[in-house]
């Protein structure tokens, strides 16, 4: 939003001692940013001359040398502009003058010395939407009235002050002249003035109708006004638009744009004559053609809000209107639209079409109020600046609610939330300087009723008063206190908090990264039984799903770091992963990591291998509590393809699958990359007790090494199940060191090696004991497997 300095003076008394910076500053402290502030011209030592003397150059053929009398002295300036001649008005860049891009000083061309510089429009830096051809073709002709030695900018109407607002989006009420009225009005303690609504009526009533079919419009007034001349806007009008980032067009289409940002209501005119006596409003059929004012035939959808003629459209709701009956030199009747389109049609429409100033406004919502003191305020300015008559009575839809809010609030309550001490007077003044109506009631001092102009559709509960009294009061007058409650340590996060630093502790390096893939990668490391979600109004492809898991995005991590020969990859990030389950949209919180190259432990380097991934998700979940409850389970059903269907598994806690780990399928990478990925939401689920330490023993154990001979397909995890069943409280741990397939094993068969742990906690076994739980799980083997001991 560009907010014009002398726009602004239009409804606000605002001291001519308070510069614009100090005005652009003063609305952010109140929570308004700007981009920018300064001039709207930031030329400099420039004056008004007049060209007494203008003579060819003695050695060129297109350059003049002329006398101009600037006010106090004649200066001899070398031009090269066609227009230049004895008698006319201009402006001079006097030396020392510092224009856009360039800086004047004292020159020689050509051999004859030169004061300055005769300027063009374009060379004072308007943007280029405002230049006419002949404003960068030749110098600025300046009407007789202008004075040699005034300041030229002044005489222009171009010496106006503006600031760049980012407004946030709940403050649409700021998208107007009077909305920063307000608000400048509540920071300066300065009342807002009356807008002049005031124009006479013809004794003729209209006969023009209107005719809504779509719930997508709750308000629409359409008024005739008959016999407008189209002419060039009058000056002051022409300055605000240019102020404010509008280009004129003519006095009848400026009005339009100068309501708009007058009060913050988009208006349209239609030529009367074009129409029907007849505007509908209604959902554009699929397919239904239009050609809108930038001559570009659109083709519209079942999404679009359209204005009819009732035969065919004629407009765009809230976007732009259609060429057909658009406003044109020979318009003499027009119809004056002022209506409330559904803001979410208009925002999709208007990502489609084309973002306007229109657009945005009805897309932030608009005060049905304003939109009634917009449609007057229109005819006031046509029956002024177009001659315009205006017909009596006014076509209307309206099904908004106009009543003002009703917000019960304490001073206390206030003070409490903003922790300060406001005296109830104060708060009274701020809310009234705001332009709110307050009642303090009489047998509660403490209670006020707070009456909300429909203006601010940002306030609806009481803590949005709160904010407003804080923010106009001054964050910087509430005195700081030491806060005063009690505090204990939060458990949110502390989880996250904790695995995070487990990973770090086992060598990998945190990532972080966009949740956004393209559509291909959306599904990838999956099963493909979830339907990805896809954003509405994506940036470009590559950022237009959401990922279903985040191996996609670490995966992206490697490829960048490969490109860069960088090839011990070790990562994992804690992030979110989305799908669509039917019609639910859902989000779960996973753990994933990926691996590849030398894993670094102490001063050695390990290659990644399964069991090294493994390894890292065995910490992992013993560390969480769940030590002695997973499994990892080879089951190609559950692997997603994109893992190779012979060195992954699936993690399994308490026989319910919550993750997967393995290595990376050579169709989508031929390297050796591993990676696993663990759906902590689903994982949490799984209850954990406290952890429980016993002491460590002070007798020593026993390490006994068997190798069994069993069917190729009976799997060590479910032989170690066996070994732990039978082993007894003597048997501390076990695990596999050793697999065989070759000669001296029959054909079908394989060796799998296991070492033995035994010990006890209150004495040191003997070789009877030992060979008892050795002998034990052996037999066990045997019964279960047909496991033969291999001598």
């Amino acid at each position: 939003m560009l907010l014009s300095r002398n726009f602004l003076k239009d409804y606000v008394d605002l001291d001519d001692n308070v510069s614009i910076h100090d005005l652009a500053e003063a609305m952010t402290k109140v929570g308004n940013e700007y981009d920018s502030e300064g001039k709207l011209i930031n030329a400099k030592n420039l004056v008004i001359g007049e060209v007494l003397e203008c003579e060819k150059h003695p050695d060129s053929d297109h350059l003049h040398v002329c006398k101009v009398d600037t006010g106090d002295k004649v200066l001899q300036i070398v031009c090269g502009a066609p227009n230049c001649r004895k008698g006319l008005k201009v402006i001079v860049a006097l030396p020392g003058a510092k224009l856009p891009g360039k800086d004047i000083n004292k020159s020689s061309i050509r051999g004859v010395e030169s004061n300055g510089m005769l300027c063009s429009i374009a060379e004072l830096g308007l943007d280029e939407k405002f230049l006419k051809p002949e404003d960068k073709e030749g110098i600025c002709e300046l009407d007789n009235s202008a004075k040699p030695g005034e300041d030229p900018i002044k005489f222009l109407g171009l010496d106006d002050e503006v600031i760049d607002f980012d407004l946030t989006a709940n403050r649409g009420d700021l998208l107007s002249i009077i909305g920063m009225a307000y608000e400048v009005g509540a920071i300066y303690s300065k009342k807002v003035k009356e807008i002049d609504l005031k124009h006479s009526e013809e004794k003729e009533e209209t006969n023009f109708k209107v005719k809504i079919d779509t719930d997508n419009c709750k308000m629409f007034l359409a008024r005739e006004v008959r016999n407008v001349k189209i002419e060039e806007s009058p000056k002051e009008i022409k300055e605000k638009l240019i102020a404010s980032g509008i280009r004129p067009i003519n006095n009848v289409v400026d009005i339009s744009n100068y309501v708009m940002l007058e009060t913050g209501q988009p208006l349209h005119f239609y030529d009367a004559d074009k129409l029907n006596g007849l505007i509908e409003v209604r959902m554009a059929e699929e397919g239904e053609k239009l050609t809108t004012l930038d001559s570009k035939e659109r083709t519209l959808s079942k999404d679009d809000i359209v204005i009819s003629d009732g035969k065919k459209a004629i407009g765009l709701a809230g976007v732009m209107g259609g060429l057909e009956t658009e406003i044109t030199e020979n318009t003499k009747n027009i119809i004056v639209e002022s209506a409330i389109f559904d803001s979410v049609k208009v925002r999709r429409t208007s990502n489609k079409i084309l973002r306007s100033e229109a657009s945005n406004r009805f897309e932030k919502g608009l005060d049905p109020n304003r939109t009634y003191m917009a449609m007057e305020r229109a005819c006031t300015l046509l029956e002024k600046y177009a001659y315009a008559k205006i017909l009596k009575g006014m076509a209307k839809y309206d099904k908004t609610e106009k009543e003002p809010k009703k917000i019960d609030i304490t001073n206390t309550k206030i003070n409490k939330v903003l922790g300060s001490n406001i005296d109830i007077k104060d708060t009274i003044n701020v809310l009234e300087r705001l332009g709110f109506e307050v009642q303090q009631h009489v047998d509660n001092k403490d209670l006020l009723t707070v009456i909300v102009p429909t203006r601010r559709l940002d306030i609806s509960i009481p803590e949005d008063l709160i904010e407003e009294v804080g923010r106009i009061y001054g964050v910087d007058n509430i005195e700081g206190k030491v806060m005063v409650l009690p505090l204990k340590e939060g458990t949110f996060d502390r989880k996250i908090r904790d695995i995070r630093n487990e990973m770090v502790d086992l060598g990998l390096s945190e990532t972080l990264t966009y949740s956004l893939v393209n559509e291909k990668e959306s599904s990838m490391f999956t099963l493909g039984d979830k339907e990805s979600i896809k954003i509405l109004s994506p940036l470009t492809e590559e950022r237009s799903h959401l990922r279903q898991s985040l191996i996609t995005s670490l995966y992206k991590i490697y490829e960048y770091n490969l490109a860069r020969n960088i090839s011990d990859v070790s990562i994992f990030e804690i992030g979110k992963a989305f799908y669509k389950d039917g019609e639910s949209y859902n989000e779960r919180n996973k753990l994933a990591a990926l691996m590849t190259g030398k894993y670094i432990e102490g001063l050695h380097g390990k290659d990644v291998d399964f069991y090294v991934v493994k390894g890292i998700v065995e910490e992992v979940l013993d560390f969480l509590g769940y030590g002695g409850r997973y499994s990892f389970l080879q089951d190609n059903n559950k692997i997603p393809k994109d893992f190779h269907p012979g060195i992954s598994a699936v993690i399994s806690v308490n026989n319910d699958i919550v993750g997967v780990i393995g290595k990376l399928n050579p169709k989508i990478c031929s390297k050796d990359v591993y990676a696993f990925e663990i759906d902590l939401d689903k994982l949490g689920e799984k209850r954990v007790s406290k952890m429980k330490y016993k002491e460590i023993s002070k007798f020593p154990s026993v390490k006994k090494d068997i190798a069994v001979i069993v069917d190729k397909n009976v799997s060590a995890s479910e032989m170690q199940k066996i070994i732990k069943s039978n082993g007894g409280k003597l048997l501390i741990n076990n695990y596999v060191f050793d697999l065989y397939e070759g000669i001296g094993i029959p054909k079908g068969k394989k060796s799998i090696a296991f070492t033995l742990e035994i010990g006890a906690q209150d004495k040191t076994l003997t070789d009877e004991e030992i060979a008892n739980v050795v002998t034990k799980i052996t037999d066990a083997l045997k019964k279960k497997y047909g496991a033969e001991l291999r001598s």
